[in-house]
């Protein structure tokens, strides 16, 4: 069986974070682990409290993972400072790791920040050039690429900017501000645009940290970039379109919508005579 690893926050309401990356990861075949940058105190309508791990913890789940069961591809979430964002690519360039997807955290679903702002060239400094993808939104690609986006010809060029500055590949995704949910994958100097089903549903937490663990996933199925991203793709908007209802915000998808078999169902009450 693969293996993956998310590096992120834990979301403590459970819809993105750790905790969607492990059912994501799960959902889509792989055996998920995680190492904890920092833990929130969070919702659907906001986050109250950001506890971060020190780095000499993180470096200590992250040396025990590879030391033990060396992770297929890794994933990296919120990552709220400079000092821990060392700590990663520090360690992922001593272990050799492959097929890294580096998902921008900043700014939750809910509007709170989650990034520092001494942490943002760090991450471009040190974590984006060893990706093997780059998972921005629109407002994470303004900041990173310093320029307003506004039209699909702003997003390629932002993609093509961060790709060529970064040393590694962008998919920049086109759902939270544009009126459609295509994406623009720039790689290898060419960029192509994947479709996306606009599924109306404003339940939305933690749609960025699934789909770049369904990248994450598929890469360390063996699947090429193009592959994974459309694979990535297809998963969320499934996970979307089951039309989940939670919380009192921007509630969470249901990841596990594909999930069948015994220990899966609800218990159903049986009047006498029908077993």
């Amino acid at each position: 069986m693969k293996t993956a690893l998310s590096i992120a926050g834990s979301d403590c309401s459970g819809g993105a974070g750790i905790q969607a990356d492990i059912k994501t990861m799960t959902m889509n075949g792989v055996y998920a682990m995680s190492a904890v940058t920092a833990l929130t105190a969070q919702n659907t309508t906001g986050v109250s409290g950001i506890s971060e791990v020190s780095p000499e913890f993180l470096k200590s789940q992250i040396d025990m993972i590879f030391g033990d069961i060396y992770p297929d591809a890794v994933k990296i979430g919120m990552v709220s400072s400079a000092e821990l964002i060392g700590v990663i690519a520090e360690r992922l360039t001593f272990y050799g790791a492959k097929n890294i997807v580096v998902d921008p955290v900043m700014v939750a679903t809910s509007g709170s920040k989650l990034l520092k702002t001494d942490a943002v060239s760090a991450l471009m400094k040190e974590l984006l050039p060893l990706a093997a993808v780059a998972t921005p939104n629109i407002p994470e690609a303004e900041i990173l690429s310093g320029m307003t986006i506004r039209t699909r010809e702003d997003m390629e060029f932002a993609a093509k900017k961060i790709a060529e500055e970064n040393s590694c590949a962008v998919l920049l995704k086109g759902g939270h501000s544009l009126s459609d949910a295509d994406d623009v994958l720039y790689s290898n100097g060419a960029a192509r645009w994947f479709s996306g089903r606009r599924i109306d549903n404003p339940n939305t937490h933690g749609t960025g940290c699934t789909l770049s663990s369904a990248i994450a996933a598929n890469l360390a199925k063996g699947f090429s970039l193009e592959e994974s991203v459309e694979r990535a793709k297809e998963y969320i908007s499934e996970a979307l379109a089951a039309m989940l209802d939670l919380g009192k915000g921007s509630g969470p998808m249901n990841h596990a919508f594909g999930l069948v078999g015994k220990f899966s169902e609800e218990k159903t009450e049986y009047t006498k005579g029908e077993l």
